[in-house]
């Protein structure tokens, strides 16, 4: 092999590595509605101890916390709604974004409500919910 093929082909190597990566982590059609393992497994409910100061946000209606791969959220006197933290696209962890009221994928930017439906895209399935039941101090999310 001549230098100057070893060169084209070592360059064309390179280029391919170095964009690899990019192609197969860009966004497809396959990838939406991506479904997340669920924590939820039977026997294994969420705790949460409202007196505690980990959860003092959840003391106003309002308020919200996390808690693993669950976000809670107090929306009255004695309503409080849990969601994934996973996102029905490919998986990322969302967050809660107080100012606008949604919930937001740092990956692709979907948006969601506090109630889990999809605002936009490119996610097409709704956020996993919860249900939350209050005993006393003691909230309990299956």
């Amino acid at each position: 092999m001549e230098r100057k093929e070893f060169i084209k082909k070592f360059a064309y190597g390179g280029s391919v590595l170095l964009t690899a990566p990019a192609i197969f982590s860009a966004c497809s059609s396959s990838d939406d509605d991506y479904v997340p393992e669920d924590p939820n497994v039977p026997g294994n409910d969420v705790t949460i101890d409202l007196s505690s100061s980990t959860y003092a946000d959840l003391g106003t209606v309002g308020g919200f916390v996390y808690a693993g791969n669950i976000m809670i959220f107090r929306t009255s006197e004695s309503t409080y709604l849990a969601l994934s933290k996973i996102c029905t696209h490919q998986g990322c962890t969302v967050a809660y974004v107080h100012a606008d009221g949604d919930v937001v994928c740092p990956c692709h930017s979907s948006r969601f409500t506090t109630g889990g439906a999809v605002v936009n895209g490119p996610a097409t399935a709704s956020l996993k919910t919860y249900s939350v039941q209050k005993n006393g101090n003691i909230l309990t999310i299956s």
